[in-house]
């Protein structure tokens, strides 16, 4: 699972080979979740309200580089850092 982003404890990856709606995975220690791109909603999965929040926030802010690195994903391509949330 190659990994975009890390920030305040919360890392942020993709699969190459997920399935649709376009999402991203995130990891807060032992909870995870599945995060649609475009709304940023939940799928699946749980984490905490704050680390959530944080997510979210973080996704309405990267929703273009979260598309474009979901489209190179379904071409194989390497996927780009996505800058985290300061």
């Amino acid at each position: 699972m190659p990994k975009i982003s890390r920030f305040f404890g919360i890392v942020i990856a993709m699969f190459y080979a997920d399935h649709a709606p376009p999402h991203f995975h995130a990891r807060y220690g032992e909870h995870r979740a599945i995060i649609g791109i475009d709304p940023s909603v939940v799928l699946g999965g749980t984490l905490p309200a704050r680390p959530l929040g944080l997510v979210i926030e973080w996704a309405a802010q990267h929703r273009a580089e979260l598309r474009e690195d979901w489209r190179r994903a379904r071409l194989q391509e390497p996927l780009l850092p996505v800058p985290p949330l300061e």
